[in-house]
């Protein structure tokens, strides 16, 4: 049993391993807001909708045009 465990995990770590580059790559340009970045992403994997609300200037058009430019959307 555990090294089914074992093997999940790392077969998990391997697929997902482009996560953190894409939140990395994300946040050389987006500063400060790695929970909007976490939220952008998980919508995107999901295949969803997100509604990002704020007052002007919180970089949300930013935030989805360097997301699309990381992803080469």
């Amino acid at each position: 049993m555990d090294q089914g465990i074992r093997a999940v995990n790392e077969r998990v770590q391997r697929e997902s391993a482009f996560v953190q580059d894409l939140q990395a790559e994300v946040g050389k340009i987006i500063v400060g807001q790695e929970g909007l970045v976490s939220r952008l992403i998980i919508g995107l994997l999901a295949d969803g909708h997100i509604l990002i609300e704020g007052v002007p200037g919180l970089a949300k058009t930013l935030s989805v045009k360097t997301l699309a430019d990381a992803i080469q959307a």
